[in-house]
């Protein structure tokens, strides 16, 4: 032990329980480390769980990379892409990618009922958005934020209209587990459809818990028109005594082409009259200017049936007809699409096999999740690198880009955060470092005498200024101590217990989130401890100037 660290330590102990002058500062200058230290230590634990909290929630509701149509600003009311599987091998070649998810978006009104079982209420109205999904949806996000009911299953007919909503939605609309809610879409006439509330999750994010619904991928490809979808009919209408054969075609853009076998034309239907057993099929696609589509971006086609099965038909002949030309249908189906025509030469039986639709190859994009959110800027650029130069399999161009981009007003607001950070310990530790040099001074001319012995007895100004440098780090670590012991309650019990709440719909969240790391946690009390001790070498210059005859004399 040397002697400095001797005699400092016999000093500080009878300068703390005995002198009058400098136990209060003394006291004042363990509190005042104390509190920058606590201080210091929430700020950095508050902002971090603020920020990582809000950057969990907002990517869990979409995604932290997004793949996009090259022609869209925003992905919820993207113009459709198709599916396509050397984009998928690409992304899963990427090691920090999580999983990623196939998604389709659009614009709902849900509708509340007039009345519950126990109370007359008013009718309510809410927009909403409408994520679509599919059976590989990846639920982690939603698993752990459920609070009622189950996750939607799409596995059989009666699950397809299942859905998910928040609670501050269920609330809003006075709707509860098992609740059919209406719902209406945008079209060119509104389309209402009903949809089961089968659970109910509540994340505390205010903004997007008011806005966002989960539900089935199909319904939202089917209104959304993407793809096509045909089918053949005949019209209850004949012609000069023959069939009139057509076809009838929804989705796409709406400029038709069809191909019933020679090649793509602009004629959706003929007349003909049946003699023998016939199967009539169809092609149809969509189209912009140019009837072969060349170099244009179409919807992917589909194919539809109408079989037809002649029964004992003698020659030429006539339908039967009720009235005005309206042939006599029996329907073999509730759908309408099987159907027995009479005519005078005997019985026509008609099977009309609709198209399965392309509508289910088309998503508004790729939602894409990654382990590590420091490396979100590299793996989009490296994305951008091997998904945005080359277009897919459907001629398509494709856009990269990041929750920052498409969040751009929340994660700017949550970068400001940090030059609040850098504010707040700037001044907690200036205020530290005035105080330390402060008591400092005050040990100084306490011992004034001391010191001049000190220095009459052969001492150098080194040895004496260390001595009370020690006595000043001594204080520095006690005040540590005590801050981190303060600190640290206050961060497990809100933790654990969520004492400190917030305004979600100021803050986004419902309480206070704290986070702190081991690495910012050691880092924050070794430099507080160092520029606090460095910043009393200043004031210990001051023994230099102590004459020993002076200070003995003063005695």
């Amino acid at each position: 032990m040397s002697f400095e660290y001797f005699i400092s330590k016999r000093i500080l102990r009878k300068e703390v329980k005995g002198n009058k002058v400098s136990r209060p500062i003394i006291r004042i200058a363990v509190i005042s480390i104390s509190l920058a230290v606590v201080v210091n230590l929430l700020t950095l634990a508050v902002v971090k769980g603020f920020q990582n909290e809000v950057k969990t929630k907002v990517a869990g509701f979409g995604a932290s990379i997004f793949i996009t149509n090259n022609t869209d600003e925003s992905i919820y009311e993207a113009n459709p892409i198709t599916i396509d599987a050397n984009t998928e091998a690409t992304l899963t070649t990427f090691k920090n990618i999580k999983y990623f998810n196939k998604v389709a978006y659009k614009a709902v009104l849900l509708q509340s009922d007039k009345s519950s079982s126990t109370k007359e209420i008013q009718q309510e109205i809410q927009g909403c958005i409408f994520k679509g999904i599919d059976s590989s949806y990846n639920w982690s996000f939603f698993k752990q934020h459920l609070t009622e009911g189950t996750l939607p299953q799409f596995k059989s007919i009666e699950q397809k209209n299942e859905i998910l909503i928040s609670s501050r939605i269920a609330n809003d609309l006075h709707l509860k587990l098992g609740d059919r809610v209406r719902s209406f879409f945008v079209k060119n006439k509104p389309v209402k459809r009903y949809f089961k509330i089968v659970g109910i999750y509540n994340t505390g994010l205010e903004e997007f818990d008011k806005k966002m619904i989960i539900g089935n991928i199909e319904e939202i490809q089917k209104l959304n028109d993407w793809g096509i979808q045909a089918s053949i009919l005949i019209s209850d209408s004949i012609i000069d005594g023959n069939l009139l054969v057509k076809s009838e075609v929804i989705g796409g853009n709406g400029n038709y082409r069809y191909d019933w076998g020679e090649g793509y034309s602009n004629y959706k239907g003929f007349t003909f009259f049946p003699k023998k057993d016939t199967l009539i099929r169809l092609i149809v696609s969509d189209y912009w200017s140019k009837i072969d589509g060349d170099n244009e971006t179409n919807s992917l086609p589909d194919t539809a049936y109408l079989e037809i099965k002649v029964n004992s038909t003698k020659g030429e002949g006539n339908f039967f007809i009720e009235k005005e030309n309206i042939i006599q249908k029996t329907k073999l189906s509730n759908g309408g699409f099987n159907f027995n025509l009479v005519s005078n030469n005997g019985l026509i039986e008609v099977a009309s096999i609709p198209g399965k639709g392309s509508f289910n190859n088309y998503i508004s994009g790729y939602e894409i999740n990654i382990d590590k959110w420091d490396n979100l800027s590299q793996t989009v650029n490296d994305l951008k690198r091997k998904v945005e130069f080359t277009p897919n399999s459907n001629n398509e161009l494709l856009k990269v880009s990041s929750i920052i981009d498409n969040e751009s007003d929340i994660f700017t607001w949550l970068s400001f955060l940090d030059v609040n950070v850098v504010i707040i310990l700037t001044l907690m530790i200036i205020i530290g470092i005035i105080n330390m040099g402060s008591t400092l001074l005050v040990l100084i001319l306490v011992r004034t005498n001391f010191i001049g012995i000190m220095k009459t007895m052969g001492a150098t100004d080194w040895s004496i200024r260390k001595i009370f440098l020690i006595q000043g780090s001594n204080l520095i670590l006690r005040g540590i101590i005590w801050g981190n012991a303060i600190g640290l309650s206050i961060y497990f019990l809100q933790s654990f217990f969520q004492i400190f709440k917030l305004n979600p719909s100021v803050y986004f969240l419902d309480h206070v989130p704290v986070e702190l790391s081991f690495t910012n946690y050691i880092v924050l009390n070794i430099t507080t401890f160092i520029v606090c001790t460095m910043s009393l070498l200043l004031p210990s210059y001051m023994i230099t100037k102590i004459s020993p005859s002076k200070a003995v004399k003063f005695n």
